[in-house]
């Protein structure tokens, strides 16, 4: 998902990279979202709900050339009847404060109840 950092992740970025004010790291764990609209830097989009859906726990290797990626799968079960679009990442903050957004490269339908997964190394995070 290149260049698709909200615009308070992009804040947060720059202020931390130039020294100023007092940025305040994500609380971990991250976590991935699931949604049927795509939402914008500015905007969440719609995240899927129902069935046995939740976020889940994203473990990312270390960065190489400004470039990461989920080191485990990502595994949904008992999913809701849904048309994933997309993915959002969230932080676990009492308030979560989503930080990245991104569209699949195909939507992906799903009937009440299937798993959705995304392999290790699907979600590529880059700063390039």
């Amino acid at each position: 998902m290149p260049d698709s950092l909200t615009n308070t992740a992009e804040n947060l970025t720059l202020d931390w990279i130039n020294g100023v004010g007092t940025p305040t790291r994500p609380t971990t764990p991250l976590k991935v979202a699931l949604v049927t609209a795509n939402g914008t830097d500015a905007a969440a989009g719609t995240e899927a709900a129902g069935g046995g859906y939740s976020r889940q726990t994203l473990t990312v290797a270390a960065s190489v050339s400004g470039t990461t990626s989920n080191s485990a799968d990502l595994v949904w079960s008992n999913m809701p009847a849904a048309t994933v679009v997309g993915i959002e990442i969230w932080d676990s903050a009492g308030s979560p404060v989503r930080l990245w957004w991104g569209p699949l490269t195909d939507s992906r339908t799903t009937a009440a109840g299937d798993e959705f997964r995304l392999p290790a190394g699907a979600v590529s995070l880059s700063l390039t």
